[in-house]
């Protein structure tokens, strides 16, 4: 059980640097690995999509490797 979590805990980090091309992406896609990473640590999906979708957006801006 617990190498699953630590499993879908990385797959979710991989996530969250994966860049969208519009600012609208960028929040989805990091929304949904902070939701998912919220529900694998069982915490609060809600404020894990929040904070997911602020970090992603927040790195696309700032690397220039985002669009």
């Amino acid at each position: 059980m617990q190498k699953s979590r630590i499993f879908l805990a990385l797959a979710t980090c991989a996530g969250l640097v994966a860049c969208g091309d519009t600012t609208g992406e960028q929040a989805i896609l990091g929304g949904g690995a902070g939701a998912v990473g919220a529900a694998v640590l069982n915490a609060d999906p809600l404020f894990g999509a929040a904070v997911g979708a602020a970090g992603n957006v927040l790195y696309c801006k700032t690397q220039n490797t985002c669009n």
